[in-house]
């Protein structure tokens, strides 16, 4: 929507848009109680208040179970122990239900191990308690006397309970004796009946709330429903109402950008919650920041668009939509059921109705009219429900609702008089299915619900079949969706009898001709006709009328596994009956709830993958609520983030986690002023982490209203302190980087001075540029065994993931340790080949070890990673050796801890001797740098990384130690990059040549003082007895010098491409009339392709590999010494001093054209310092000094290129294979500059 009229008369050329919204969660919080909630209240009952499914006898009365009574037989029995026993109490009135105890049957040998509690307000439609997402089997008791007590993990509240032995002695029978403790419970109930809605009033016309707490309570068995609805003139609104037994809350507060669809914002959550029963809501929203609870259960989240405030006009209406001529409302039903305890900030609406201080057409009661009452049934894998019908008939009528996950099932099957009839369930849609004997015929009736949808939604669906002579049709949900007549003569009688729900007695099918295609039902039934009349399932239950085995009756317990959503980061869920599964495809993360990122959490971790630079995702907080997104890394001696294009509300997180980050921002402008310095209130500022507006400019700094110009004192206008601010008609720019690193990044920018004729400015934004990671070498060594660190209570109640390195030359210790009242989680180093991840979740301890080939106590860093959630735990340890437990089907689900997280021992037990770094929990890494500081036996960093890491320097590259990891130096080797792995080379040009002087002369001119950086051979390096030498080359041109190395003597080594492209090494080191010739290669080397040599003098000896490896020897009368050392050649000899004619009459012209890469002579590296000196030759010099003589130099055009390696040092991975690979065409657009879209408010432009 638009609340303001835009400004006029601003050109705007906007090149870059960053827009970044911070996500803020919302803290869920409980009323506080005023008493404690735990009387007794099933002993005060008299004995009509308990009943039960028999009875032993009369002195086993249900009566008689009170606990710790004696009364009767000390207890009650049924008359059978077996599965369909119930004992039930009735509290006279709705309590709420904290705890329950049971005992066994006095003095006895009769008592109840394991049982299930079932609850409800009317003593129908009964609701099995869940916990942990499962129907909960509460553990019982193991002795006639004990009383066992469990605290109800989620509070109740009903007027009847009724428990279900599930097992019990195996000495005796099913005994029990019961408390219920909990307290009084008093609402008043608003009944809905689909017509009338409650209109609360506002005290002023318009309200605009920043703040809002709505919460109420409600029961329906209709999947539709509005439940409340306000809105306002200028487009606000919210709306909370039930689709498809689903909670949909709709909340728009404005956007000022496109109408209102920006501001839209829609949060699904729950399901099945038409099943008649109580839901508690609490909506709690401050500004943009929104708590969604059902049931316990919150969501967090932020609304869309930009505004803070909810419009809205007159009302807000309970129950319905009232009219208001806007389309917004046509085709919504209104709620039908009950609401209670409604209270919206602060104000109590059903105490407001109940005393008719509201317009509402509903009724106030205490108790909630049950407008219709079905009877559901449930089903398991192993139920089935037989009900009578008439027999001999010729008209088959039946129907019938369900409800099921399962895309296969069993729902109806008969045994006709000459056949049978079936109705199924069949990948999600119905089919059915009658078979005669006179004459086949197989009707298949497929349907579903909607596109793309099956009827396993877990939603009610409808079906009706009417069968006769001949025809058949099918209703479901009310539409005829088939009907059949049969082509050749077919005629029905009924059988007479009708199974539900699954497969009966296995001797029943065995007697039919066509058996069914399926075999069971899992999921529930309700409305049940059969002959055009309702079942009587109420006869059913009292055994008078047809049969049933393992069936729930008066119940529907189907759960959503689904619902809440334990795939995290946009995870897809899928379930059948038993469990659920997370399809992670498309999130850029694994596991089995979705849980793990597949991508590092910054550019060092990559680069100790062995990563080049290039375009990668990253994960900053790994399993935490930020998404991956992509940078670009620099390798090349630090790591440096890009940030180009990605999810905006993530752009904070490598400036949280990088020692150094800056950002680029320029205003151009023409008759438009920026800050208005010296004195006046800025036209423009910028916001950046944490919605804070800064008034300082690029190049500038906090608390300094001024741009760049103004702190070099060089603005156009030195009346001013930005450049814009002097209001000319002239193009004017101020630009600078934004280095304050607690501010960055740039979300938005205000543009203020936009309303005036001929006024026109360009703003940019550059990309967030962040160097190093403070968390990947986030460390702290442990000096005693009794010494750690502790931080706060870790909560990972349901989802769990630490990662960490660690080193250590001790054969055993904790690596962290985090207690609860019994639960616990633990990460330990065994023994010195054996790590361990150890938990309880209150289903008793479980323990997941690996076991390493090597030791691990070996002082080298080691990883480890640890994940457990609801489906499984896992142990990781040097990406190599895994383990893996699935969790319990059924069982406790959530880790309550309550101690201090200890890092570095158990207690102080066990302690760990060594370093931990990079500890990550739940994507948060600790800092256990400073908490080291301030704790004894501790030291912040660790030191020593070169003795794990140093191997990972190649090429003679040193390993350099840094407080917070190292590096490789690359400088005396003929390579580059993170680990001196990639190939430093050129390319040659005809004439080009590298001259690299051993003992270059002192420049003229230059300072005494003046530090020259040349390689300055020692006396005993100036005669040599021994070279090596490696280079790679490729050329397609031949003769060709390769390299020369001149003598102030006679002396020389060259290395040519004779005529036919053959090699040859010539040595002259006097006492022979002609150099010494070896013809290394009679190939063709000039041939196009990379060709490396390898070559090394030790006296006389001389090894040489091109291909494969060849020993020569100089002759007797060679001297072995080569005699002061002059100068090396590339590419072509351009000396003053004597050379060998030879070379230059048949080698050196035209000069070697080609690829010349990692050339190396005695540890010095020719080419690499050549192209390195012109790199610095060319850079501009902040101050003139004189020139530093430099032992390298090149004569022609000489390009940096790597053509000539071979092999390559790190072979390419193709895109397919590697995960973190970006395509490179989208890569390159998201490097692009961006439009800025921008909108007024007040008369400012905001990008």
């Amino acid at each position: 929507m638009r609340r303001h009229r835009p400004a006029q008369g601003l050109t705007l050329l906007l090149p870059v848009v960053l827009w970044i919204f911070c996500h803020v969660s919302g803290v869920h919080g409980a009323l506080p109680t005023t008493q404690k909630c735990d009387e007794a209240l099933a002993s005060p009952l008299p004995h009509t208040a308990f009943t039960s499914s028999s009875v032993f006898s009369s002195g086993y009365a249900p009566g008689y179970a009170k606990l710790n009574r004696r009364g009767g037989a000390g207890g009650w029995s049924p008359l059978d122990s077996d599965h369909y026993q119930w004992l039930q109490v009735d509290l006279g009135s709705r309590k709420q239900v904290s705890a329950i105890a049971t005992q066994g049957r006095y003095s006895s040998s009769d008592w109840t191990t394991q049982y299930r509690l079932l609850y409800s307000d009317t003593g129908r439609n009964w609701k099995p308690y869940h916990q942990d997402g499962n129907i909960w089997a509460f553990s019982g008791n193991s002795n006639s006397e004990s009383a066992v007590r469990h605290e109800l993990q989620q509070g109740i509240v009903a007027r009847f309970l009724r428990l279900i032995p599930l097992e019990w002695s195996e000495e005796g029978r099913i005994g029990l004796r019961i408390e219920v403790y909990g307290c009084s419970y008093w609402a008043d109930i608003i009944n809905f009946d689909g017509q009338g809605v409650i209109s609360y009033r506002f005290k002023v016309k318009k309200m605009k709330i920043i703040k809002d707490v709505i919460a109420l309570r409600f029961k329906t068995s209709e999947s539709e429903g509005v439940i409340l609805h306000g809105e306002g003139q200028q487009g606000d609104y919210i709306t909370l109402e039930l689709r498809k037994a689903k909670l949909l809350l709709q909340i728009n507060l404005g956007s000022n950008q496109y109408g209102s669809i920006l501001g839209h914002t829609s949060v699904t959550t729950g399901s099945l919650l038409d099943d008649n029963h109580w839901h508690s809501v609490v909506i709690e929203r401050y500004r943009r920041n929104v708590n969604f609870t059902l049931d316990r259960h919150t969501q967090h989240f932020r609304t869309n668009g930009e505004f803070d405030h909810l419009d809205l006009d007159y009302e807000l209406s309970f129950g319905g939509m009232p009219y208001s001529g806007k389309p917004v409302g046509i085709g919504r039903k209104n709620f039908k059921g009950c609401m209670e305890s409604i209270n919206y900030n602060g104000d109590n609406i059903t105490d407001l109705a109940r005393r008719k201080k509201l317009d509402t057409s509903s009724f106030v009661r205490k108790m909630c009219k049950i407008y219709t009452h079905t009877f559901p049934v449930f089903f398991n894998a192993t139920s089935f429900l037989q009900l009578p019908g008439r027999a001999n008939h010729n008209t088959v009528s039946v129907g019938f609702q369900f409800r099921t996950w399962n895309p296969h099932g069993l729902l109806l099957f008969s045994n006709l008089d000459d056949g049978t009839l079936e109705i199924s369930l069949e990948d999600g849609k119905v089919a059915v299915h009658i078979n005669v004997t006179k004459g086949f015929t197989q009707m298949l009736l497929p349907y579903c619900f909607f596109p793309g949808s099956g009827l396993n939604d877990g939603q009610w669906h409808a079906i009706r079949l009417v069968a006769k002579e001949n025809f058949a049709m099918l209703t479901i949900d009310g539409e005829e969706v088939s009907a059949v007549r049969s082509v050749s003569p077919l005629s029905i009688t009924t059988g007479g009898t009708y199974h539900l729900g699954g497969k009966g007695q296995p001797s029943y099918f065995l007697q039919t001709l066509f058996p069914p295609t399926q075999r069971s039902f899992q999921g529930c039934m309700q409305a049940v006709l059969v002959d055009d009349q309702p079942a009587d399932l109420h006869a059913v239950e009292k055994g008078t009328v047809g049969a049933f085995e393992n069936v729930s009756l008066d119940m529907c317990a189907i759960i959503d596994r689904c619902m809440p959503n334990h795939c995290e980061h946009g995870g897809r869920c899928k379930q059948t009956w038993d469990s659920f599964s997370c399809t992670c495809d498309g999130t850029g993360y694994t596991g089995a709830t979705c849980h793990t990122s597949i991508y590092e959490p910054s550019c060092e971790a990559y680069k100790h993958l062995g990563k080049s630079s290039d375009a990668y995702w990253i994960d900053p907080d790994g399993s935490g609520p930020l998404g991956p997104f992509k940078v670009n890394c620099n390798m090349t001696g630090v790591c440096l983030q890009c940030v180009f294009a990605c999810v905006p509300s993530i752009l904070s997180s490598p400036s949280d986690l990088a020692e150094y980050c800056e950002q680029q921002i320029a205003y151009s402008c023409r008759m438009s002023r920026l800050l208005n310095t010296p004195d006046g209130t800025p036209y423009t500022w910028w916001v950046g982490r944490g919605n804070e507006k800064h008034f300082y400019w690029g190049g500038s700094g906090p608390g300094i209203q001024k741009c760049a110009c103004g702190i070099d004192r060089n603005c156009t206008d030195p009346k001013y302190d930005c450049n814009c601010d002097a209001d000319v008609k002239q193009w004017r720019e101020d630009s600078g980087l934004l280095v304050y690193q607690e501010h960055l990044p740039v979300s938005q920018v205000v543009v203020g001075d936009t309303n005036r004729s001929g006024s026109e400015a360009k703003l940019t934004v550059g990309p967030l540029r962040c160097q190093g990671d403070n968390n990947y070498w986030n460390a702290a060594s442990f000096t005693t065994p009794s010494s750690y660190l502790h931080f706060a209570t870790f909560h990972g109640e349901t989802s769990a993931d630490i990662s960490f390195y660690f080193k250590t030359s001790a054969a055993y210790g904790v690596f962290l340790e985090n207690l609860g009242n019994t639960d616990f989680i633990r990460l330990e180093l065994k023994s010195p080949k054996v790590v361990s991840f150890s938990f309880d979740v209150g289903n008793g301890p479980v323990e997941l070890i690996v076991h390493s080939a090597t030791s691990l106590n070996d002082d080298q860093w080691h990883r480890v990673m640890a994940e457990r959630n609801v489906k499984e735990a896992v142990l990781q340890l040097d990406q190599t050796y895994r383990t893996s437990r699935l969790a319990p089907a059924q069982g406790h689900t959530r880790l309550e801890l309550f101690s201090q997280l200890y890092v570095g021992a158990a207690g102080g037990q066990r302690g760990f001797l060594g370093c931990i770094r990079a500890l990550r929990m739940n994507g948060i890494t600790l800092d256990l740098e400073e908490r080291a500081k301030v704790t004894p036996g501790v030291k912040p960093g660790c030191q020593g990384h070169c003795n794990s890491f140093g191997m990972y320097c190649r090429n003679g590259g040193k390993c350099v130690e840094r407080y917070n990891g190292y590096l490789c130096d690359c400088t005396a080797t003929a390579y580059d990059g993170p680990f001196c792995t990639r190939d430093v080379g050129g390319f040659f040009e005809a004439g080009t040549l590298v001259k690299y002087n051993f003992l270059p002369e002192a420049i003229a001119g230059a300072s005494k003082d003046t530090k020259v950086l040349t390689h300055q051979l020692t006396p005993h390096e100036v005669n040599l007895t021994k070279e090596e030498v490696a280079f790679s080359f490729s050329t397609s041109s031949a003769p060709a010098v390769l390299m020369y190395v001149s003598s102030k003597t006679q002396d020389y080594l060259a290395v040519v491409l004779r005529q036919n492209g053959s090699l040859q090494v010539r040595y002259n080191l006097g006492g022979l009339r002609e150099p010494f010739t070896i013809d290394v290669d009679q190939r063709n080397l000039a041939n196009g392709q990379p060709h490396s040599i390898n070559m090394s003098r030790h006296d006389r000896r001389i090894t040489i590999q091109v291909q494969n490896q060849h020993a020569y020897n100089l002759p007797e009368a060679s001297d072995t010494q080569f005699n002061l050392v002059k100068t090396l050649f590339l590419g072509k000899v351009y000396e003053t001093g004597h050379i060998d004619p030879v070379i230059i009459e048949r080698y050196n012209t035209p000069g070697f054209i080609g690829c010349l890469s990692r050339v190396e002579f005695n540890g010095i590296a020719p080419l690499k310092s050549a192209l390195r000196t012109a790199v610095k030759s060319q850079a501009t010099p902040t101050e003139k000094q004189p020139a530093a003589a430099s032992p390298a130099s090149y004569q022609g055009k000489l390009v940096e290129s790597n053509c000539g390696a071979s092999p390559l040092t790190i072979p390419p991975m193709s895109a397919a294979t590697d995960p973190w690979h970006l395509d490179k065409t989208a890569y390159a657009a998201s490097r692009g500059n961006h439009d800025l879209n921008f909108k007024t408010i007040n008369k400012k432009k905001i990008f």
